[in-house]
């Protein structure tokens, strides 16, 4: 089934080392021949190396800006350009798959997915354009950017990495499919593990069985309520989900069939501070 994408905030951050890891990303070959990305071999989760969230317990979702979390909060994501919450669980958000759209000019030209006519593949209604994780080179070469910024949550003290648009490959027009995204995430599993850092899938709930081969230790879903989704993604990850709701029914849904077994919050669609007239957080 296509991906339903809940709406998110990467474009709000618009405003607002280790040599043997950095060869994760190289063009060398693992012992058989092939590329680390293309390898047959499963990407085991580094679960018993890394920290997970403390699920079920409260969460919020700060994206859109990071604030003091509300009283019984545990689990908090922020933009990887905050700073984490002290003394909690800390996810920090990337956006992996797509530019930002002040940052497009910034990525190769040949990084940008193109269509037959040359022209950028844009996601409308992020206005970001999908990166070209198409063959195992450019993968390398995306994920060596992209890296960085997991280095960079590691280094300011985040417990994992939520790599955000996973599910891209639904919006490129046939040219990406759902293994170029698994090969691709799988080497931003492999940095982050090496840097102490769990990782979660985003949403994608059609690739949530191939959570082991992507390496990927939880899962953060937007809207799983609200699509009857959630069950999918508490069996494919034994429960660790943390989830975001956008609607009061979508709350609803999600607390009557999983309130004791996932971390699930009511944020307002454009994951508001508190000084916003917009800001709404509830967990009932």
């Amino acid at each position: 089934m296509p991906a339903k994408r809940g709406p998110r905030t990467g474009f709000l951050r618009a405003v607002g080392a280790l040599v043997a890891v950095a060869a994760l990303a190289s063009c060398t070959s693992d012992g058989d021949g092939t590329t680390p990305d293309e390898s047959t071999d499963s990407t085991r989760s580094s679960s018993e190396a890394v920290r997970l969230p403390p699920v079920p317990d409260g969460f919020d979702y700060q994206i859109g800006g990071a604030y003091t979390p509300p009283a019984g909060v545990r689990i908090v994501a922020r933009d990887r350009t905050a700073d984490p919450a002290r003394g909690l669980y800390n996810i920090c958000y990337v956006n992996a798959f797509q530019a930002q759209p002040d940052e497009q000019d910034d990525w190769p030209d040949d990084l940008l997915l193109r269509d037959e006519d040359g022209e950028v593949v844009i996601d409308a209604d992020w206005d970001e354009a999908l990166l070209d994780i198409g063959t195992p080179a450019k993968r390398e070469r995306v994920a060596a950017r992209v890296d960085e910024w997991i280095d960079g949550c590691a280094d300011k003290g985040f417990d994992a990495v939520e790599p955000d648009n996973y599910d891209s490959y639904t919006r490129s027009r046939g040219l990406l499919n759902a293994d170029d995204a698994v090969s691709f995430i799988k080497l931003l599993s492999r940095r982050a593990h090496a840097r102490g850092l769990a990782i979660a899938q985003k949403n994608t709930v059609e690739l949530a069985d191939r959570r082991s081969r992507a390496g990927l230790d939880f899962a953060v879903v937007e809207e799983c309520g609200a699509y009857d989704e959630c069950g999918e993604y508490a069996d494919a990850f034994d429960d660790r989900v943390v989830v975001v709701e956008y609607t009061d029914k979508g709350l609803q849904k999600a607390r009557s069939g999983f309130g004791d077994r996932l971390s699930i919050v009511r944020r307002d669609v454009q994951v508001s501070t508190p000084d916003s007239d917009d800001y709404v957080r509830r967990t009932r």
